[in-house]
């Protein structure tokens, strides 16, 4: 990476911002919480206010001229995920549509009191709306020149997923043999399959999602195979009504016998921190049995492979770059066998949970963690965006390039673990 003067520190000639008066609308209890309060703590700022989201969505939320406001995940509150679900068990699947309808109604209306307040958003609250809704995001990533995996479904124009049959038929159409077919509103890999099928009529899925009492599905720590078409149709049926989301199964990189991808961090369209996910599944995610993997080796052996890290962190911010109203995302990165291409699995609007994780060199951020950084960064300002670095296009780059019992602790969307 070009260097760049550290994130808060001023540009030369330019006075310093006055300290503004940072609000967070959030889960009181919740980490991230806790963790965005000591960052503003730590930078010697007046304390940081919490709007509790549980006001927000009860109409009761009070805003203040002059105040900076910050949207955190709701995720992880079972108060907050029965009003936005209309479920009582935070460890069940389904419901991600009803609570996609309920987060971006109060969003809007949140904006809408920002506004009348005199206050001010830290990020356009129509965004969120595109990042959970993975048809319209894929729409947008592709429409940017991001390379993202083939998908059938991408755009609002897309064909609807009313269950199995649809998507059997649109794997089929697109020349899909293993496809990743997500809730559309989901996060956490919540309702995540890794299907696969072969030449004779075989269908297999790797999940998480558990088969409860009922027909209900639910969340579970533990990974499995669901090895008939019958089983696989059976969860796909039941969370069609929610909406789907198709793309196309990518073989990925390995590390040490584990496959391997990146959650690249993106602070004012600058790639500030990354770590590494590794696997004995498709899903990565931390919270199903991913380990960190080594940041240094995969510097390594993208350089061994003939490419640059700085390329691989260009496809990230380009990916940023297209979601211009949010300051800060947490970009999914899919290198492909070989560590010399990389494509975009997803760009999440809450992806910013890595504790402990201290800023890449060069970045602007070293010695800061994410809560930090981001921080700093509104201490200097809302920077001029200019064109974010992509390394330059090859015939075998995607174009549209995946990641790929007891019932769990809540995976609801907005949660975005990584």
């Amino acid at each position: 990476m070009t260097y760049s003067p550290p994130l808060g520190q001023p540009p030369a000639g330019e006075a310093a911002l006055a300290h503004p008066r940072l609000v967070v609308v959030g889960n009181p209890a919740n980490r991230r919480v806790a963790f965005f309060r000591d960052a503003v703590r730590a930078a010697g700022l007046p304390e940081a206010r919490v709007e509790p989201w549980l006001d927000v969505l009860r109409g009761g939320a009070r805003f203040h001229p002059g105040e900076t406001v910050r949207l955190e995940s709701p995720g992880e509150d079972p108060d907050v995920d029965r009003l936005l679900r209309g479920t009582e068990d935070p460890t069940r699947v389904e419901g991600t549509g009803r609570w996609y309808e309920a987060f971006t109604a109060a969003t809007a209306r949140l904006a809408r009191s920002v506004g009348d307040a005199g206050a001010v958003l830290v990020d356009d609250p129509a965004e969120p709306a595109v990042l959970f809704d993975k048809r319209l995001a894929h729409a947008r990533l592709l429409g940017a020149a991001v390379p993202v995996p083939d998908s059938p479904t991408s755009g609002a124009a897309a064909p609807p997923v009313r269950g199995w049959a649809d998507v059997r038929s649109l794997m089929a159409a697109a020349g899909l043999r293993r496809a990743f077919v997500k809730l559309a509103h989901g996060s956490s890999a919540s309702g995540v399959l890794a299907v696969e099928t072969n030449g004779a009529g075989r269908v297999q899925a790797t999940t998480s999602v558990e088969h409860g009492p009922e027909g209900h599905l639910f969340n579970s720590l533990r990974v499995r195979r669901y090895t008939t078409e019958r089983e696989v149709a059976a969860i796909v049926d039941a969370l069609a009504p929610d909406g789907l989301h198709i793309e196309r199964w990518l073989p990925k990189a390995a590390q040490g016998g584990r496959v391997a991808d990146l959650r690249v961090v993106v602070i004012d369209g600058r790639a500030t921190h990354a770590v590494v996910r590794t696997s004995r599944s498709p899903m990565t995610n931390l919270h199903l049995g991913g380990v960190r993997g080594d940041l240094g080796a995969v510097r390594a052996a993208v350089s061994a492979a003939g490419g640059r890290w700085s390329d691989a962190l260009g496809v990230c911010e380009a990916a940023a770059d297209a979601f211009p109203g949010m300051r800060c995302v947490g970009v999914d990165l899919l290198p492909a066998v070989g560590w010399r291409r990389f494509a975009v699995g997803e760009v999440n609007a809450f992806g910013d949970l890595l504790p402990g994780l201290t800023g890449l060199p060069g970045s602007g951020a070293e010695g800061l963690d994410t809560y930090a950084a981001q921080v700093a960064a509104l201490l200097r300002g809302r920077p001029a965006r200019g064109p974010a670095r992509t390394p330059a296009a090859t015939e075998d780059t995607p174009r549209t390039a995946s990641t790929p019992s007891t019932p769990s602790t809540p995976s609801t969307p907005g949660s975005s673990r990584t």
